[in-house]
């Protein structure tokens, strides 16, 4: 089945201690879109500016992705975003952000969005995300994602969220900065007590915890030798997730577990180059023996 994803297609200039990218394709719709269509056809809402190559969109397109709700404004510039990393590929560190047509983003779905049965609501205005989910009809599972910029400034609009969707995909300072605690487990609790029923939190190199009721899910990060760029890695997360359940609509917590590993092995690809240089050129057999080994990685027997 289908997903709609709605967030930010973008130009990231990305420096690491691995080396360098220049106005590289990014954002977060593009990492998830790409991550998902490995599994299930993906709808993409977003804007860019009309300095957005062409090449890009049929890049899109060549992993089967509907850009029918990609926006192109006349004379505008695309969302960019500028960082670094330092040793501690956990921590991005902002240089620049210029949203430019992003600033005035107004999501607006076609009837073919409109029907979609999974809905991912990116990195985006709360507000934009509710907006979403009064146009969309009747979806089996909607996801979301935010950020500390949100948590901080529209706590009130992302409750309303929270309150309307299935499963909350966020990292762990976020998770403690909602919850205002620095405990994990009592901060799922307290973001479940608002409404969803998962929430799965993004700890980076070392790995996720999915929190439904009273029962907790960890699974690894892949061990990786050379790690390149984690720009995008947890879009990349979230992409292989949802882009799981949407191909087999198994919604039930062993699903939800193998979505997790699934999700864990698109972002340990994503990983390992600046862009979408990995992630656009993988093969189903290295994604199927990637989950394997993480299945081999976890196992241990009873005693």
């Amino acid at each position: 089945m289908s997903i709609l994803v709605v967030g930010s297609v973008a130009f990231d200039t990305v420096e690491t201690p691995f080396g360098k990218a220049d106005e590289a394709l990014g954002g977060s719709a593009t990492y998830f879109s790409t991550s998902a269509s490995y599994f299930s056809p993906v709808k993409l809402v977003a804007v860019v500016g009309s300095d957005f190559p062409d090449e890009h969109i049929a890049a899109l397109k060549g992993r089967g992705i509907d850009v029918t709700g990609l926006q192109k404004v006349a004379g505008g510039k695309t969302f960019r975003w500028k960082g670094k990393y330092e040793y501690d590929l956990n921590q991005a560190h902002t240089l620049d952000t210029q949203l430019n047509v992003f600033s005035n983003f107004d999501p607006v779905l076609n009837d073919g969005h409109k029907d979609s049965p999974y809905v991912f609501l990116a990195n985006i205005d709360p507000d934009l995300q509710l907006k979403v989910l009064r146009q969309v009809k009747k979806p089996k599972l909607v996801a979301c994602d935010t950020m500390n910029f949100w948590i901080e400034g529209k706590p009130e609009a992302l409750r309303k969220i929270l309150r309307r969707v299935d499963i909350v995909i966020i990292n762990e300072g976020e998770a403690r900065e909602f919850a205002g605690c620095s405990s994990l487990v009592k901060a799922a609790k307290t973001i479940l007590k608002e409404g969803p029923k998962a929430l799965i939190v993004k700890r980076g190199e070392y790995g996720s915890l999915m929190f439904i009721g009273n029962s907790v899910f960890s699974a690894p990060a892949y061990p990786l030798e050379d790690i390149c760029d984690p720009t995008g890695a947890g879009d990349s997360f979230a992409g292989g997730f949802m882009g799981y359940l949407a191909s087999t609509g198994d919604l039930g917590e062993s699903g939800l577990r193998k979505a997790v590993i699934f999700g864990s092995v698109m972002a340990s690809f994503n990983v390992e180059a600046f862009s979408l240089g990995r992630l656009s050129t993988l093969t189903l057999v290295e994604i199927r023996e990637r989950y394997s080994e993480l299945k081999r990685l976890t196992h241990f027997d009873s005693l």
